[in-house]
């Protein structure tokens, strides 16, 4: 019962905060993307804290040197919401390749086109791909790209193979790929009402360094993934 209630409650909180700071924020579309970028992040933290607070839901990282501070990719296994928040707190100037719809959600696609996030239409089939490598080479230049090779969340146990679309931003971006591993469906669970308390997990492996042939790096990224996701 506690932890109904205790979910109940962040649910109401993370979703009045949400809207309250769609439309708070709006006179920050008068200045650079960076201002909307900074306001983000505090979002994204505020987010977090309300979870440690209410819901007793924290997180820890290892191999938090791993990390990219300037320019590269990410590529992450995706078991809830939470994958979406959490790159936002903890990279300066996260981009995410997510799905087009989202562009469409009011006041939601206005701030991701603003902070030029990336989207992919999954039922254009190469088209999609094509204009999903088109942005990140405009953007590249000091970002970190966010990418879920799955393509959707994957509840814990479960697998589904990666999308060619990770190989092809690594190909052609040329850029160093970190792989992470996570756990967060365990307490967050797609699609789930109750959040549970716990420590969700991150583990951030040492990058793949750019200029692996496409099945190799396929190779070594999936096997890099699953291994350390069966340590969670």
């Amino acid at each position: 019962m506690i932890v109904f209630l205790r979910s109940a409650l962040f649910n109401l909180l993370f979703f009045s905060l949400t809207a309250f700071v769609l439309v708070a924020y709006l006179p920050l579309f008068l200045g650079p993307p960076s201002w909307v970028r900074a306001a983000t992040r505090f979002w994204a933290v505020g987010v977090l804290w309300l979870l440690a607070i209410i819901v007793g839901l924290r997180y820890r990282i290892r191999g938090a040197e791993h990390l990219p501070r300037g320019t590269g990719i990410i590529a992450s296994n995706h078991q809830s919401a939470w994958d979406a928040i959490v790159f936002l707190a903890l990279l300066p100037d996260a981009v995410y390749v997510l799905k087009q719809e989202l562009l469409r959600v009011p006041l939601l696609g206005w701030y991701l086109r603003r902070l030029k996030m990336i989207p992919i239409d999954r039922a254009a089939g190469g088209r999609a791909l094509q204009r999903m490598l088109h942005d990140p080479e405009q953007t590249a230049a000091t970002r970190q790209i966010i990418v879920f090779p799955e393509g959707t969340r994957v509840p814990p146990g479960e697998q589904r193979p990666y999308r060619s679309g990770v190989s092809a931003l690594y190909s052609r971006l040329a850029l160093p790929l970190t792989p992470v591993a996570l756990n967060s469906g365990l307490f967050w669970p797609r699609r789930g009402f109750i959040k549970r308390p716990g420590t969700i997990t991150l583990i951030v492996l040492p990058a793949i360094e750019p200029g692996l042939e496409r099945h190799h790096f396929m190779a070594v990224l999936e096997g890099r993934i699953r291994a350390a996701q069966a340590e969670l």
